[in-house]
């Protein structure tokens, strides 16, 4: 699966809104990323194409079980990665920022041990 780091992001956080909210639209991806309406269009459109999201009548955005598997992949490090962070002494607000940043690159060795390091604490 080779995917920009941007489209990655976006259907993150459509998987969080799905999670949290049990819905996702284009406004709350927009607030949620801090990105303009026009710019999640552009992005959905992509995604759509792409065959990662589907998008209902409604404005609904639904992820494809190609989409689903990237965005887990990606919230499910953020996760791991923000809680070794905060275990280290980082405060929780930095340790997301930085999770953000780190999620995408970070090698399968280097998230695999930083995750056999958090299950020992």
């Amino acid at each position: 699966m080779n995917i920009h780091e941007s489209a990655e992001d976006y259907l993150e956080q459509i998987l969080m809104l799905l999670e949290q909210k049990g819905y996702a639209r284009s406004t709350d991806i927009a607030i949620g990323l801090n990105v303009t309406k026009p710019s999640v269009s552009v992005a959905m459109k992509k995604l759509r194409e792409n065959k990662y999201i589907t998008m209902a009548e409604d404005g609904l955005i639904s992820l494809t079980d190609k989409g689903y598997a990237i965005a887990r992949r990606i919230y499910d490090r953020h996760k791991a990665l923000t809680k070794y962070l905060v275990q280290l002494g980082v405060p929780e607000e930095i340790a997301r920022e930085d999770a953000c940043k780190i999620e995408h690159d970070l090698s399968e060795e280097s998230y695999a041990a930083i995750c056999g390091q958090i299950r020992k604490d």
